[in-house]
């Protein structure tokens, strides 16, 4: 339950800062690695849920997320809901949900 609210106020707060009219473009300035370092702070479950969503993105659609993708993923509304159930699937240590969620991963056109 706390890691819900926790990535509810996360995604929120990522949402609010990026639909401000002055704030800038995401942009790919922060590695992969800082952004994920972040997250694991917060709540490893988040952390552990990214990288699956990482590493299912790049095996269905042949290259790898950037941070700026996993940013908005986080951060459109309530967040992308595979990302979210990954996340909630890695709290709970759930590698079968892991498993089929990593199927309905989609991926962007062009």
């Amino acid at each position: 339950m706390r890691l819900a609210i926790l990535l509810v106020a996360l995604s929120t707060a990522c949402a609010m800062a990026w639909a401000q009219d002055d704030a800038p473009p995401m942009r790919d300035d922060v590695p992969i690695e800082t952004y994920l370092a972040l997250l694991a702070q917060v709540a490893p479950p988040a952390r552990e849920g990214a990288e699956a969503y990482m590493a299912a993105f790049k095996a269905r659609c042949g290259r790898a997320l950037t941070t700026v993708e996993l940013r908005r993923a986080f951060a459109e509304g309530s967040g992308n809901p595979t990302l979210m159930a990954m996340i909630r699937a890695s709290h709970q240590k759930d590698p079968a949900a892991l498993q089929r969620l990593s199927a309905s991963i989609t991926c962007p056109r062009g």
